[in-house]
């Protein structure tokens, strides 16, 4: 049954393989239109070499000057925060937006360490809990769905996870084709693969091959192949594909955790076994779990998490019924 739904998901989606290239010549880019693109990616490389600590300082620095600059971005997060801890008072909402923003502006400079610099480096400032449970779940040779959730340190924990395996990872590809391209490649430094988010033949050979696939399934993507589950007991339009992957080829299914240390010093990677009741073959339960989870996750670091994305953008009743 399993894998006549896998069969079914591959056929509605007329999808083609986007696998990225190895490397990607950042020559072809050097056109006047690209420099101000060259001179941020210049910047990303000098503050990548950087002392770790002055990085950390930086980055504070940036998150704290977005929070009064970006004003529609803190707008989104003020909504999301007020929806998700109504039990907060005004003033505790505040300082996690605030504490929001700093810890967006450190994951920033995080990613540009892990496109410009290599893990080793960092090892010593990692510390992991669950790996066995990973290592169980590669054992079957199934493949390994990896979930994981949009903290900020999602970039920067992808890196040090090369540290322990190699995965495959998903990306949203960037409009701009210089960054787009900077982006890859730095990622391509650190991962086995890396897979266009609507590469779902791509995703499906991953785990067929029986690789680790990183997989965040926490953003709002529109209707479309979308239910509504409870997120922070709020309905929020939440995509199917995840139970979907983990039906092909009854692959396992390890939820990824990962924090910065509360005094910046370092991070911390836990992996956790999923329910082997997860798929259950109900969107809508499958959806509602997976949710938990994500939720419980949040709930231990909620100021790094990325609230800066529009979560409840879709709405069951439509574009007016939008919190933004």
């Amino acid at each position: 049954m399993r894998a006549i739904q896998a069969t079914l998901f591959l056929n509605r989606l007329e999808l083609v393989s986007n696998s990225a290239p190895q490397y990607i010549p950042l020559r072809q880019y050097w056109s006047p239109r690209y420099w101000p693109t060259w001179c941020g990616l210049f910047a990303m490389w000098s503050v990548a070499h950087l002392p770790f600590r002055l990085q950390v300082l930086l980055g504070s620095i940036l998150g704290r000057l977005s929070y009064y600059l970006a004003r529609g971005r803190r707008r989104i997060c003020e909504v999301n925060i007020a929806l998700c801890f109504p039990e907060l008072s005004a003033l505790q909402q505040k300082k996690m937006v605030r504490d929001t923003f700093i810890s967006n502006g450190i994951g920033l400079v995080e990613i540009a360490i892990a496109w410009y610099r290599q893990p080793q480096a960092y090892r010593s400032r990692v510390t992991t809990s669950g790996l066995e449970h990973l290592e169980q779940a590669l054992a079957r040779g199934k493949g390994v769905l990896l979930v994981c959730a949009h903290f900020t340190t999602i970039e920067f924990c992808a890196f040090l996870f090369s540290l322990y395996h190699e995965m495959d990872a998903t990306y949203r590809p960037n409009k701009n084709p210089l960054f787009n391209a900077a982006m890859l490649n730095g990622r391509t430094r650190h991962h086995r693969a890396v897979i266009h988010r609507s590469d779902v033949r791509g995703a499906l050979r991953s785990l067929k091959q029986g690789h680790i696939l990183w997989y965040a399934p926490d953003q709002d993507y529109g209707p479309k192949h979308s239910v509504f589950a409870p997120f922070f007991a709020v309905p929020a339009a939440t995509i199917t594909a995840t139970a979907r992957f983990a039906s092909f080829n009854d692959s396992a299914v390890v939820f990824f955790s990962h924090y910065r240390n509360e005094d910046d010093s370092g991070y911390h990677l836990e992996f956790t076994p999923v329910s082997d009741n997860y798929p259950s073959g109900d969107e809508v339960a499958d959806a509602t779990y997976m949710n938990s989870l994500i939720e419980m996750a949040i709930r231990r670091r909620p100021e790094q998490y990325m609230w800066l994305h529009k979560r409840f953008k879709t709405q069951a009743a439509g574009k007016s019924a939008r919190p933004y």
